[in-house]
């Protein structure tokens, strides 16, 4: 698990547990659910347990740290690991919070390593910091995830916590994002939904949403557009944008 991944925007995925909660409209086609349903996993909802992995799972990311590969950000820049993309970190149930006092020395143990922490419980965020966070660990980028305008307060949350990169995964795309301000943001990730079920998106959110990065100076990713698959229609008007943001030092 995590040597590979088809997400463009990282290197590689670790996860410290499978299943979480449903929170907003987001999560209605959550994939997450999908798979973990497919192996057999009842790990969805506030009162269900949560599956957690063993000592070997938890060493994985020590062995990417000492043996980095060219990933997405080019060669001699840091691997990116995308964590966790099957729960939420920032979930409150008592298992993911046993796991997350775990992961804190995972990513201290591994600065060769760039991890990406995105959540949609970005209220949840500052209270479960680890203690020694200060202005951030240099080697955490946090996110929250923004699908339409109701949640745009989302950033707000995090523009006030110091990290390396802040940024907004506007996935599934499901509204235009009128309200959100991208002052103290430094990266926007736009995905069409994907999937059986898909959500159509009109073009029109994904090019204001680039104008506006342009005009601020946030690094905007044009992931893809709505489709049954991911990674379809991956071009905006014909372009490929799939800009990365540089880390405060």
């Amino acid at each position: 698990m995590g040597n590979k991944t088809i997400i463009a925007w990282t290197d590689r995925t670790f996860n410290i547990a499978w299943g979480c909660e449903k929170v907003s409209p987001g999560c209605k086609n959550c994939y997450a659910d999908t798979l973990s349903s497919r192996y057999g996993f009842d790990v969805w909802g506030r009162n269900k347990e949560r599956r957690t992995f063993g000592e070997k799972h938890w060493l994985e990311p020590i062995g990417w740290n000492g043996k980095p590969h060219i990933g997405v950000l080019g060669k001699g820049q840091p691997n990116l690991v995308f964590c966790s993309s099957m729960c939420d970190v920032f979930e409150d149930h008592p298992t993911i919070t046993a796991e997350r006092e775990k992961l804190w020395s995972l990513i201290r143990a591994t600065p060769n390593l760039h991890w990406q922490l995105l959540t949609k419980r970005a209220e949840r965020i500052a209270s479960n910091l680890p203690g020694d966070w200060g202005s951030g660990y240099p080697n955490v980028w946090l996110g929250v995830s923004i699908e339409n305008n109701d949640y745009v307060h989302r950033a707000d949350h995090l523009r006030d916590i110091p990290a390396a990169v802040r940024f907004i995964s506007y996935e599934p795309a499901l509204g235009p994002l009128p309200d959100l301000e991208l002052q103290g943001i430094d990266w926007v990730i736009y995905g069409g939904e994907s999937g059986v079920g898909f959500r159509p998106h009109d073009l029109a959110w994904p090019r204001a949403m680039r104008e506006q990065c342009e005009a601020t100076g946030t690094a905007f990713f044009f992931k893809q557009s709505s489709a049954i698959r991911t990674e379809m229609g991956i071009t905006l008007d014909g372009e490929t944008v799939r800009m990365f943001p540089v880390a405060r030092q």
